[in-house]
């Protein structure tokens, strides 16, 4: 199934793509880059060119036959992190957790034992070349996992955290809790007092029973609430309900702007104005017509022409 597919969208000879598949998880350049908000890095395993166009062909068909549970935000068109926070805007309490070593968490075994749970059943062929083409294998290392920098894998993962969602989002339905999973970060919010407390214990326990290996990371768990400035993927959310770039962001933008009217802002500096100041129409758009009233339009625009001639 998978391999004829393969051999008839590449134009490749079936044995051929087996082949490369089995060299496949040592076809990756490797690098670290520093963790947001921390001095720990991040491992990146890119993809060769060969393998990343094989790989993309791959999502193409896959993302037709593994379902994706509508808690997962992250890696969906059209739905970003926005989507995300607006389900939790207008809830008092909040809960916050993070997995650990999210994609390399999930293996072969993983992925192959879902998919049978779903009742997707691969050929020992097609299983060879999928473990092939959608894991890696690290350095020192006797197992393949995913990589972060394959473009398979944020489908890999949300596949196989569909039972997880699933079930996660009956429990938190019957307790009248909001559930959204974006990548690793899930979230939970609710009206009711009290209620997010007894979820950690639950969701430990899910975990071991649906995505076994996959873990949470107990640094990472914060519970906080309207007197506290909440924050769900890099949105701010008002106690008034609604979604914003935070304080901080604004004083930013609104002081570039300023410097630029009076030309004390670099090409680049322009730049990256410009790009917060696409985020903050996407978040709220409300605070750049401020900025456009405070400022003028000829600012912004020349702002942008500046961004883009440089």
């Amino acid at each position: 199934m998978i391999i004829k597919h393969l051999s008839d969208t590449l134009f490749l000879a079936e044995h051929d793509i087996v082949r490369f598949s089995l060299s496949s998880p040592h076809r990756y350049k490797v690098y670290e880059i520093p963790k947001r908000n921390s001095k720990k890095t991040r491992t990146i395993a890119h993809p060769s060119k060969e393998l990343k166009f094989i790989q993309r062909t791959l999502v193409d068909y896959l993302s037709k036959i593994l379902p994706v549970h509508g808690a997962a935000f992250a890696y969906k068109k059209g739905i970003g992190i926005k989507d995300n926070a607006r389900q939790h805007a207008k809830s008092k309490y909040l809960l916050k957790m993070d997995f650990k070593d999210f994609f390399p968490s999930i293996t072969p075994e993983l992925f192959f034992s879902v998919a049978k749970a779903h009742g997707i059943e691969f050929n020992k062929e097609d299983r060879i070349v999928l473990t092939g083409l959608l894991f890696w294998k690290p350095e020192g290392s006797d197992g393949l996992v995913l990589s972060i920098g394959a473009p398979t894998s944020p489908l890999i993962s949300n596949f196989v955290m569909y039972i997880f969602d699933q079930k996660l989002s009956d429990e938190c339905l019957n307790r009248k809790v909001t559930y959204t999973r974006y990548a690793d970060d899930i979230t939970f919010s609710t009206r009711i007092k009290n209620t997010l407390f007894e979820l950690p214990h639950l969701i430990t326990s899910l975990l071991t029973k649906t995505v076994d290996g996959v873990v949470i990371n107990p640094d990472k768990t914060v519970f906080t609430s309207r007197a506290h400035n909440r924050h769900v993927t890099g949105v701010t959310l008002t106690n008034e309900g609604e979604l914003s770039i935070g304080r901080e962001r604004k004083r930013l933008i609104s002081s570039m702007i300023h410097k630029s009217k009076f030309s004390k802002l670099s090409s680049e500096d322009a730049s990256n104005l410009l790009g917060l100041i696409s985020y903050a129409t996407h978040i709220e758009s409300q605070f750049l017509d401020r900025m456009t009233k405070k400022y003028g339009a000829e600012v912004l625009q020349a702002i942008k022409d500046r961004a883009v001639g440089s």
